[in-house]
């Protein structure tokens, strides 16, 4: 990468550090959250569900406009009114106020991830994507190893005040602002221009290329066996096997790290080895820890740090390979519109994942105790080989290390008119 390019890359990536901690901090914070409203799984469930699905709907509304404007501009739009959001859940008082401003931060954070994702894609060819995009999804990581064990230890520190997280991610994405706007590049160069442009031209391509239906089928199938399990770990650990909520973060913390690892390094590998077989390899392998998850026999802690820094690798990996391959299906001018119909349907995945577990799983009212939690494990082993097959039979002719055809030659499969 080159000095500008990297600068790039480090901004994606910190904003997509704010943007996905919003997100996943829901999921620790179900150990504050479940006794501090006396809420049941189901209704933590729905508390994280609500933000997936609201970013569905906004997601494909933005799909309709994306590829009209300026990349940058609509990134920075849609981060300012996220970040407003986000600080509403942190002043939020009742859980119906703070369902509200998930909500709310779920209609802009639906258009953060493909804007990021699409600006990746069209600076950075095929052969080269992987390790951009291995750098910006190490955000992940770094959430995960940063944000959440320091999200918890203030929480704690400010006696158990969920609200804190929020208004910290809040404050540091004001910080981001004059950053984006000062490095980041003008990206207009998808635009087409034209009176008979239909405003649904985006949903209408991407319907009428089949390879781009199949990967959006897989995207919202594949992210619903990933995050049927996510977001129960947290009280699962605390309320079913014991752990300490000084702990968690601790097994967090160790899970985080290896992620990050994961993410730099297999995918400089995956680009030279080709991306479809890790995918395929980390999948076959989360299928058994998924299993031992949600089995969890009772064990020390430094063998449960060792296990979540597999699980947190294995689960890493797969996701940067995804979304890498996802990203291929489509040209640059409509990969804008694309990549915010897939985060569309991933968010949709998601939320149907955090609905689902949340009926399976009950929790007791006084222990906050949960139960079928293994049955959630099921289901997603079962999502999760069925994205397996889908995955191989959509991506086997586009991943090739040596000789690969034109983007152009892929999407020739219909002939798509206005």
């Amino acid at each position: 990468m080159t000095g500008k390019e990297r600068i790039i890359v480090f901004i994606l990536a910190a904003l997509n550090f704010t943007h996905i901690l919003d997100f996943i901090i829901m999921v620790p914070l179900s150990i504050y959250l479940m006794p501090y409203f006396n809420i049941s799984a189901f209704q933590f469930g729905i508390l994280v569900a609500s933000y997936s699905v609201s970013a569905f709907f906004s997601g494909l509304i933005v799909a309709l406009l994306v590829d009209r404007f300026d990349r940058k501009r609509s990134l920075i739009l849609g981060y300012a009114g996220f970040l407003l959001s986000t600080i509403a859940c942190g002043l939020a008082s009742t859980y119906g106020l703070l369902l509200a401003s998930r909500i709310l931060a779920g209609l802009f954070g639906g258009i953060l991830g493909a804007q990021v994702l699409s600006i990746i894609a069209d600076l950075f060819t095929y052969e080269r994507r992987g390790r951009a995009m291995g750098a910006v999804m190490s955000s992940f990581a770094v959430a995960t190893v940063i944000g959440i064990p320091l999200s918890l230890y203030l929480t704690n520190l400010f006696h158990f005040n969920w609200h804190v997280p929020f208004l910290i991610i809040g404050s540091l994405g004001v910080v981001l602002i004059p950053f984006m706007i000062r490095f980041l590049p003008k990206m207009a160069d998808h635009i087409q221009t034209g009176e008979n442009i239909s405003r649904f031209n985006a949903l209408l391509k991407t319907m009428k290329v089949s390879i781009q239906r199949r990967a959006l089928i897989f995207s919202c199938l594949f992210m619903l066996g990933h995050f049927l399990v996510i977001p129960f770990i947290p009280p699962y650990l605390e309320f079913n096997k014991g752990f300490t909520r000084e702990q968690i973060p601790l097994i967090l913390l160790c899970g985080g790290i290896a992620s990050f690892a994961s993410a730099i390094y297999l995918g400089r590998f995956s680009d030279k080895k080709g991306k479809l077989p890790v995918f395929l390899w980390s999948v076959f392998l989360s299928l058994f820890l998924v299993v031992i998850l949600t089995n969890m026999p009772d064990m020390y802690l430094a063998v449960a740090l060792g296990f979540f820094a597999i699980l947190f690798m294995v689960v890493t990996c797969r996701i940067v390979m995804a979304q890498a391959m996802i990203s291929e299906v489509v040209t640059q001018d409509q990969r804008g519109s694309f990549m915010s119909i897939n985060g569309s349907v991933q968010q949709l995945g998601q939320g149907l994942a955090s609905f689902a577990a949340g009926i399976i799983i009950h929790t007791d009212k006084t222990t906050h105790r949960m139960y079928n939690y293994n049955w959630v494990g099921y289901c997603s082993v079962a999502v999760l080989l069925i994205s397996m097959v889908l995955g191989h039979t959509i991506f086997k002719t586009i991943d090739k290390t040596e000789v690969r055809a034109e983007p152009k030659q892929i999407f020739q499969e219909v002939e798509i008119t206005d």
